[in-house]
């Protein structure tokens, strides 16, 4: 093990994909929606654990998450748990990592990586990691992640490769395409998905601040001294509440010119949608996907279902649906519609408050 690398994980997200499993509460870091025993979380951890010593973790989370952290990684310390006063998108997120990494050790190399993904093959996956973590060592590079594409989705964003060699520098970064361009992505042969998993040295990823979010790197800067102190909750409230909200592809990936990717193929899903669950899970002979032991199913094709523990449904003559049922919320929608579970979220909360969000 390198002790100049550390594994920080993005873990501030709310998941509102996933509900009404997933919640304000308990978003979907801390869920098994797949059924593996492990939260996405622990996985996360668990996974980068036989290549990063466990001191090296940091998790960026809500500070109303720290507990759960804690509770699902109990390994960690509470110092190694970064508590954000509020959401603000990657950059921000990765830029406390990095100045307060900056501030442990100077030599530090980051792997940043989101908390909620799937990796079926992980002896692959740290192989793939393990070479970009050498390539940063020798070389003034951020690097990225690619998943070679198997289909024209339209739910991922796409990353252009300038060779087909395993890695390459990046000649630009496409937001999530309608399927005709998705399609033409898939046969130029030229664009891999972006899985979200950065590697850096701190170094580096400071520079890249100074130069392309110079007002961010302003504020970083002006408390590094309170980082790791007493004085570090109030100097991050003040940060946070002047930080403008942005991801670290748009603030610096997509402008920087030494983004550099790693091709792979190791299972990779972000599981974003009830749609990935679906494709993911076991199916019965009528090609439905049931989470919960009590589903009983009557001329019902295609549909993912999930119930509690200890709870009966009875479900008869639906195909192509989505029904998830907790203890306080039922939904039932056609799986064409999952995009408009965000409107079913505001609606909801608009009438019933955020008793049920």
């Amino acid at each position: 093990m390198n002790n100049n690398t550390y594994c920080v994980i993005m873990a501030g997200g709310i998941g509102t994909r996933f509900w009404p499993i997933s919640r304000q509460a308990t978003p979907k870091q801390f869920l098994d929606i797949l059924g593996t025993g492990k939260s996405f979380i622990r996985a996360t951890y668990e996974r980068f654990a036989p290549m990063i010593p466990t001191e090296n973790f940091m998790v960026v989370t809500n500070r109303k998450y720290k507990d759960q952290v804690l509770e699902h990684i109990p390994e960690l310390k509470e110092s190694q748990i970064l508590c954000e006063p509020m959401g603000r998108n990657t950059a921000p997120c990765i830029a406390y990592a990095a100045y307060t990494l900056q501030k442990i050790n100077p030599d530090a190399k980051m792997v940043v990586t989101p908390s909620d993904h799937l990796i079926l093959n992980e002896c692959d996956f740290r192989s793939v990691i393990g070479e970009c973590i050498d390539y940063v060592d020798s070389n003034d590079a951020l690097m990225t992640v690619g998943i070679r594409p198997t289909r024209p989705d339209t739910g991922y964003g796409y990353i252009q490769t300038s060779s087909n060699t395993s890695i390459s520098r990046v000649k630009c970064f496409t937001e999530k395409p309608n399927l005709e361009m998705a399609q033409t992505f898939i046969e130029s042969g030229e664009f891999v998905w972006n899985a979200g998993i950065f590697i850096w040295k701190v170094n580096s990823i400071i520079q890249a601040f100074s130069r392309y979010l110079p007002e961010h790197h302003s504020l970083f800067s002006a408390i590094v001294d309170d980082l790791a102190t007493e004085r570090e909750t109030a100097a991050i409230e003040s940060v946070f509440s002047e930080c403008k909200p942005i991801s670290i592809d748009y603030g610096i990936m997509e402008k920087a010119d030494n983004v550099y990717v790693r091709c792979g193929d190791f299972g990779w899903s972000d599981v974003g949608t009830w749609g990935s669950v679906y494709q993911l899970s076991r199916k019965d002979a009528f090609a439905n996907a049931k989470l919960g032991d009590g589903c009983y199913t009557y001329a019902t094709r295609s549909s993912i279902i999930s119930i509690p523990d200890g709870k009966v449904a009875i479900i008869n003559g639906l195909r192509d649906y989505i029904v998830v049922d907790t203890d306080d919320v039922l939904m039932i929608c056609p799986r064409s519609e999952e995009q408009s579970i965000k409107k079913y979220i505001d609606d909801v909360k608009f009438d019933k408050g955020d008793k049920h969000i």
